[in-house]
């Protein structure tokens, strides 16, 4: 995606428009302390072995993909909207366009953070639990953890969660905030039972997968300073390179590197023609020019006669008689 369309709208206006940025609320907190306990008894449970587990390989077993066949091609590709590939690209398109409308790169930054957040909370739960998906269990009843595994939580429905859900965090008005909502919740719920359906995935792990993604957007106010001030950081970076880029003024060039009939020329008389100087002739040099004013290989200059300064160049007509006076009238 370019993006010098979008650093042509934020030079348009110097500031951008007023956004209302979500703080973090006593609900918002509320909200993410009881996401954070339901987060840490899913894991304990299937630590313990409890009841979920035992859920789990219920519906496992059922195959939920063998009881309903005829749905199996359409949500093969409903399960896409949860990878995380399709669904950056899409979403970071939108945002994208919203960047370039609000004058900001709020709107990239929040989902470069989130998605940020999601690979390092979910993944290294993933890494660190082990656990194996339905397809690969070894031993009916067991959790399968710490057997090399990377499905808990399941990457699919946390991935959905935050993607879709940061369009309904970025809502500029209260009502397209709570559509988007609706929508994206449809969204998440929808691909993490898809899991379930194809077999991919435990419901426990989709059942943490949510927990997950609603955490990290629950936790985006928090790092609201911190995408501030990467938003100046960048721009002021980009403005520096801007100026390194632009071309250094012409350096004045010294008096001895031009020719000798340039050198005493004024700043207003680049564009005059050229004359040729007095006495250019005879081999005289017009004052103030250094260096010899004839070329050294021109050989001797040529004798010339003098002139005397007071002879004068009209001849004398000797013969020719003087012009007589004229005549005076007689007084009486």
């Amino acid at each position: 995606m370019r993006t010098d369309r979008i650093f042509a709208r934020l030079d348009r206006e110097p500031e951008p428009p007023k956004i209302v940025i979500p703080r973090m609320s006593r609900h918002r907190v509320i909200l993410f302390s009881a996401t954070m306990a339901f987060y840490v008894a899913i894991v304990v449970a299937v630590l313990a072995s409890s009841w979920l587990v035992e859920l789990d390989w219920k519906v496992m077993l059922f195959r939920p993909y063998e009881q309903w066949p005829q749905l199996h091609a359409f949500l093969d590709y409903f399960v896409v909207l949860g990878q995380r590939g399709p669904t950056a690209v899409m979403v970071a398109a939108w945002l994208g366009w919203r960047s370039w409308r609000q004058h900001t790169l709020r709107p990239l930054l929040a989902l470069g953070a989130s998605l940020l957040l999601l690979n390092i909370t979910v993944g290294a739960v993933k890494l660190g639990l082990g656990r194996l998906g339905p397809h690969y269990a070894t031993q009916i009843g067991s959790a399968e953890l710490f057997a090399g595994g990377d499905i808990f939580p399941s990457g699919h429905t946390a991935n959905a969660v935050v993607t879709w859900g940061i369009l309904a965090y970025l809502a500029t008005t209260p009502r397209a905030r709570r559509w988007l909502s609706v929508i994206s919740a449809m969204v998440a719920l929808g691909v993490g039972a898809t899991t379930v359906y194809l077999g991919t995935h435990w419901v426990s792990d989709v059942l943490l997968g949510w927990a997950a993604g609603l955490l990290i957007l629950l936790a985006l106010p928090w790092c609201e300073p911190v995408i501030a001030r990467a938003e100046a950081l960048i721009l002021m970076l980009r403005a520096k390179w801007r100026a390194h880029g632009t071309a250094a003024p012409a350096l004045p060039v010294p008096a001895a590197a031009l020719p000798a009939m340039f050198a005493q020329r004024g700043a207003g008389e680049d564009d005059a023609p050229v004359r040729e100087p007095v006495g250019a002739a005879s081999g005289s040099r017009p004052a103030g020019v250094r260096g010899p004013a004839r070329p050294p290989h021109a050989g001797p200059r040529p004798e010339r006669p003098p002139v005397p300064p007071a002879a004068s160049r009209r001849p004398q007509h000797s013969e020719r008689a003087p012009r007589p006076a004229p005549a005076r009238p007689l007084g009486g």
